[in-house]
């Protein structure tokens, strides 16, 4: 008899991660294993029923920001940063088929021979025939991180919570890379992340995730089978709410 996947009070969530979360061990681009692991993450979370969605940054190919400050016209920098996320939204498709998984990526800017334009109901549908959606390409316009991408599009799909996976375990009080005695917030409230300038979000995506009410869930997306513990009610994170 097959094993039966946990309950989970979660019927639609968003899974956020960063372009960095693709690279492994490395210092820029695409590492397979990693992708792949990532893939399985979500797989066991889609096998429990929850529709899921995913928004995927692209510093791990160029970073908007960073090419800016360096002399390029920032619109023009925001813009190749989109396109980075599309590389990394296709990689993730593929390595989610491979597993099985129906996926559709879904981009805010329009290129029809790779993915799908956005359009929020047809997005929404896709969703509900059981398909993993990545939105790719920001929200399309410059000026905006993939953080508030992340929000807007969790908003519009009407998800139950944002989930981050980053590298450490919640949100701390100070990096506790470099501080061991740095404290964990089980939960905390958005205006409180925004009053101590802690490094979540940007200020933009804490705000609308704020007045939409709208729960975050920052984990560890290096812990295996964390993604689908957090789902079942178990496993440590930092859940952020209004």
């Amino acid at each position: 008899m097959a094993e039966q996947p946990p309950k989970t009070t979660f019927r639609r969530v968003l899974l956020k991660i960063s372009g960095e979360a693709l690279m492994g061990n490395g210092q820029f681009g695409l590492n397979p294993p990693t992708v792949e692991r990532i893939a399985r993450e979500v797989k066991s979370v889609h096998d429990m029923g929850v529709e899921v969605c995913m928004v995927i940054g692209g510093g791990n190919i160029f970073r908007g920001l960073q090419g800016s400050a360096q002399g390029m016209e920032r619109t023009t920098a925001d813009y190749m940063g989109m396109l980075a996320t599309v590389m990394n939204a296709l990689a993730v498709q593929s390595a989610l088929e491979a597993l099985g998984v129906h996926t559709r990526v879904v981009s805010a800017i329009p290129m029809d021979q790779v993915c799908e334009p956005y359009i929020r109901r047809r997005a929404v549908r896709h969703l509900e025939k059981k398909r993993v959606v990545i939105f790719a390409a920001g929200t399309g316009n410059p000026y905006f991180t993939t953080d508030t991408a992340a929000t807007l599009r969790a908003s519009e799909m009407a998800c139950e919570a944002i989930f981050m996976g980053k590298k450490v375990d919640g949100i701390y009080d100070k990096d506790p890379v470099l501080y061991p005695d740095a404290k964990r917030y089980d939960r905390i409230t958005y205006d409180d992340v925004l009053a101590q300038h802690l490094k979540v979000m940007d200020a933009s995506a804490i705000a609308l995730a704020r007045d939409n009410k709208l729960p975050l869930i920052v984990f560890s997306l290096d812990e295996p089978g964390g993604f689908r513990g957090i789902m079942a009610g178990e496993g440590t994170y930092t859940r952020v709410v209004s």
